[in-house]
């Protein structure tokens, strides 16, 4: 299927000379969770007490912006060696409103590269969203809803309230690309006894992407988003059905380019000492399919820098994140970022 027009395209960008490399452009997609990303400034509807300069963590002026700080540099380094502008489209999650993304895209790491952003209010109870970046010389907004998730318990039948899934759709120099943000619920109360709510998340990602394929089995979907849940967990396999590998795909199924990362150690969080790859990126059939043209998947990236990861005490090795309980290690996040490379023969089509 895909995979011969990858190899050959990764034969060009890696071996071959500067002519050959010449005949292609890359653009980068990415994801990071930027781990609670409030404003001091207290929400009447948001659960935000524990960042206000009041609060449990004491959260101030200071520490806003020295996150703010350490989140544009890891954002401003992905993918740029490869590409100078460096990731075209980022989805971002655990963000407070709209505003601590205004502030973000200003960043002095980030202001040149223009970031516009896509972004809704959910009804999640620790008062978090997810939100898109995107630079205009690549993509260009058609639309954007929010699309619910409905949670209802399977043994009680008790309503609960998550993160909505970001649907974005718009043209990616001269494709059209449909985009899920996600950030599907936690495995609050263990990994089996809340599997149900993310089988629920990936079931509305699963309709969404029904909808568009039924049109065109080519179409260009991006599921992205901190998932909660590894490459080989019931939802990704079963209910989104995001399959490891582009051979035997069966029609719908989309292609999880994360889950060899996974199978060879790879991971963006750490929890009792064991990594889990909950941030992911996947793909339809028509980014990674030669018939469909136009952009295609080269490969996945989970981005990792020696000064990410905290380099003593009971917590060493991992993801150096903002805090640790109630102690501020003025770090960046405890997921670390993921980023796909997507190629194409080089055109001077625009948005």
């Amino acid at each position: 299927m895909g995979k011969i027009l990858l190899f050959s395209i990764a034969l060009a960008l890696a071996g071959a000379s500067v002519a050959q490399k010449a005949e292609y452009e890359v653009a980068a997609i990415g994801f990071y969770n930027l781990e609670n990303l409030f404003d001091t400034i207290p929400s009447p509807n948001t659960n935000d007490r524990d960042f206000l300069p009041e609060g449990r963590l004491a959260w101030n002026t200071e520490k806003y912006w020295s996150k703010q700080a350490n989140m544009a540099k890891v954002i401003s380094l992905l993918a740029t060696d490869v590409t100078p502008d460096g990731v075209a489209l980022l989805g971002v999650a655990e963000v407070e409103n709209r505003t601590v993304l205004e502030d973000l895209v200003a960043q002095p790491a980030l202001k040149g590269r223009n970031y516009q952003i896509v972004h809704y209010d959910s009804p999640d109870e620790r008062g978090i969203d997810v939100g898109l970046l995107y630079q205009p010389k690549y993509f260009r907004v058609l639309g954007s809803r929010p699309v619910p998730v409905e949670l209802k318990d399977p043994k009680t039948g008790a309503i609960d309230f998550t993160r909505d899934v970001l649907y974005v759709t718009g043209i990616f120099q001269g494709d059209t690309l449909h985009v899920m943000v996600c950030h599907w619920p936690s495995r609050r109360g263990g990994e089996a006894g809340s599997a149900w709510a993310r089988a629920a998340a990936a079931q509305v990602c699963r309709n969404v992407a029904d909808s568009l394929l039924a049109l065109n089995d080519l179409t260009k979907i991006i599921v992205m988003g901190d998932l909660n849940d590894d490459p080989i967990n019931v939802s990704l396999t079963k209910v989104l059905r995001a399959a490891k590998s582009t051979e035997g795909m069966k029609p719908g199924d989309l292609y999880n380019p994360m889950y060899a990362l996974y199978q060879s150690g790879n991971g963006t969080l750490a929890y009792r000492d064991a990594w889990n790859l909950f941030d992911q990126i996947i793909v339809s059939k028509g980014l990674v399919w030669k018939q469909a043209g136009g952009w295609q998947l080269l490969r996945a990236v989970v981005f990792r820098e020696p000064w990410m990861f905290q380099e003593e005490g009971a917590f060493r090795g991992y993801p150096l994140r903002t805090f640790v309980g109630d102690i501020f290690l003025n770090g960046y996040s405890d997921h670390l970022p993921v980023y796909i490379l997507t190629v194409r023969k080089k055109q001077d089509n625009r948005p």
